[in-house]
């Protein structure tokens, strides 16, 4: 290990975040790991939260509330502390998309952190401003186009083959209007792992529920065979 690294702060065991946002960064990281394919091919990659990324060793790091990066998985002794955070270095590229939760004025997402990231090379950054404390629209999408940051309108990253919408439901016994979530290639919500499970069961019962209506459709086609028969009548011949 380097001394460079040896000698960075990566972590300080210090609480910053607020429950929302703990829970909206999960909502962001879980889904992808259960039931995400990832990219395609095989690909591999790394999805999370709060963790620092650290474009030099000269410079502390950035820390996003949700980071997405291709091609690259957690190394196996992941305790070593050249990859408990993200050195750029070190996985040899920055991740492909950042996404900011604004809780306050104090981040300064769209400034400072807009160029912070732009410099890095971060594919896209997501500002993500529910209760707009900084700008009127709840998700703001910048797209890097030789060296800066251009806006743009989708929310769609096909190279990811990801994308992201509000959502209205319930995740873990919170009920809001305002979650973002992840889309599939074909605009499709990615589940959480308990919608998953949610589904397969729902499918599982439904199977059930036809193979019983099938069964008692057998039975009484028996039942009125027998009849006919008793009849002198062979349901065989009609």
């Amino acid at each position: 290990m380097s001394a460079d690294i040896e000698s960075l702060v990566t972590e300080d065991d210090t609480p910053v975040d607020n429950m929302p946002s703990e829970k909206q960064q999960r909502l962001l990281t879980e889904p992808l790991y259960s039931s995400w394919g990832g990219p395609g091919g095989g690909r591999p990659f790394l999805a999370a939260a709060n963790v620092g990324v650290f474009a030099e060793a000269r410079n502390p790091a950035i820390v996003p509330d949700v980071f997405v990066s291709l091609d690259v998985q957690v190394a196996d002794n992941w305790w070593d502390k050249r990859h408990r955070s993200y050195f750029v270095w070190e996985f040899g590229k920055p991740p492909e998309l950042v996404v900011e939760i604004v809780s306050n004025r104090e981040g300064n997402e769209v400034g400072s952190k807009r160029f912070a990231y732009a410099r890095m090379g971060v594919g896209y950054y997501v500002i993500y401003d529910p209760f707009h404390r900084v700008m009127r629209e709840d998700v703001r999408v910048y797209r890097l186009r030789d060296g800066g940051y251009e806006r743009q309108e989708s929310l769609r990253f096909a190279e990811l083959r990801l994308g992201l919408r509000l959502w209205e439901g319930e995740f873990e016994g919170v009920w809001w209007s305002g979650w973002l979530r992840w889309t599939d290639e074909h605009d499709v919500l990615i589940p959480t792992g308990r919608e998953q499970r949610q589904r397969a069961d729902l499918e599982r019962q439904r199977a059930e529920h036809a193979e019983h209506l099938l069964s008692e459709e057998r039975r009484r086609a028996e039942r009125l065979a027998a009849l006919l028969r008793r009849s002198g009548i062979d349901p065989e011949r009609g």
